[in-house]
């Protein structure tokens, strides 16, 4: 998994509330389990009307098209569990969700893929709604070993996380990269274990 330490970029708003799973990745992008190719779906029934033809969706604007950070509504994530829906937003290169709320396992999620998802108060989130519309220079630095957003006029806005998670991100560790830092207590247990029951 790739660290998260500071990033600088456009921030792009979707000033929408109750964005769910499925309005992040409709149901037909799913039948993969590659991390790839998956920006293609992206909010494709807010990009595409029926007949395929683009709609004029904010991630499609040339001012926010290489956009890193996403601004959004209250409850951003919710509906069904569906880990292709932080893979869609990553492989789209955005890396942090700035939200008043986020459904508790798409938050979760965020965190296990490099994705740094930040719930602030509705009025902070406002302010930085009303920044990101300024289109490409709608630029944000979000410092997360500092815990601090910087604004495109200078202005900061401080915000909370847990301490572990902060650790996981800063050193990009997902659930493997975890678990591979006691690889040698793992080893030393199975070769325990091959000595002491050689017949499992």
């Amino acid at each position: 998994m790739e660290k998260f330490t500071k990033l600088t970029g456009v921030a792009a708003p979707l000033p929408m509330v109750n964005v769910d799973t499925d309005k992040i990745i409709p149901k037909q992008f799913l039948k993969t389990i590659k991390r790839t190719g998956l920006s293609e779906g992206l909010f494709y029934e807010l990009r595409f009307d029926e007949d395929g033809n683009k709609k004029d969706f904010v991630l499609d604007q040339p001012a926010y098209r290489n956009a890193r950070i996403l601004v959004a509504g209250e409850n951003f994530g919710c509906g069904s569990s569906r880990e292709h829906a932080p893979w869609a937003l990553l492989d789209a290169g955005i890396r942090c969700i700035i939200a008043s709320s986020f459904a508790d396992i798409f938050y979760n999620n965020c965190f296990k893929n490099g994705i740094l998802p930040i719930a602030l108060p509705p009025d902070q989130v406002d302010l930085l709604m009303d920044d990101a519309e300024r289109g490409a220079n709608a630029v944000v630095t979000v410092d997360l070993e500092r815990q601090e957003i910087t604004g495109p006029d200078g202005g900061r806005v401080r915000f909370e996380i847990d301490p572990f998670r902060k650790h996981c991100l800063m050193n990009g560790l997902d659930d493997i990269g975890l678990s591979l830092q006691k690889s040698d207590k793992i080893e030393a247990f199975e070769a325990k274990r091959r000595r002491e029951q050689p017949w499992l």
